[in-house]
């Protein structure tokens, strides 16, 4: 989580440091603008990876409750896991 904030923050005053120099901003201007730049992005970076997050935890849950399903659910009748034959496969003698 410390990475993805402070990743935001270095991102986000790297783009708005360039940007505003690249309008052509006098030296604080161009600090001033870049620290606003920090703030935004790492909150931005934060909320990101917050959702991302939350949606891998609701992907694993999924995954987690359909083998648990699966695992429970009965063999079919007649039938054991794994011995079935294929039926293009002929009768061996």
């Amino acid at each position: 989580m410390k990475f993805v904030f402070l990743l935001g923050g270095a991102t986000g005053f790297a783009c708005t440091a360039l940007a505003s120099w690249l309008s052509r901003h006098t030296a604080d201007r161009i600090l001033f603008d870049a620290a606003l730049g920090c703030l935004v992005g790492a909150v931005l970076f934060r909320w990101f990876w917050n959702i991302l997050v939350q949606g891998m935890r609701e992907v694993l849950q999924q995954r987690h409750a359909a083998a648990a399903t699966a695992a429970s659910a009965p063999a079919p009748a007649g039938r054991t896991a794994g011995k079935e034959k294929h039926p293009s496969h002929p009768p061996t003698t």
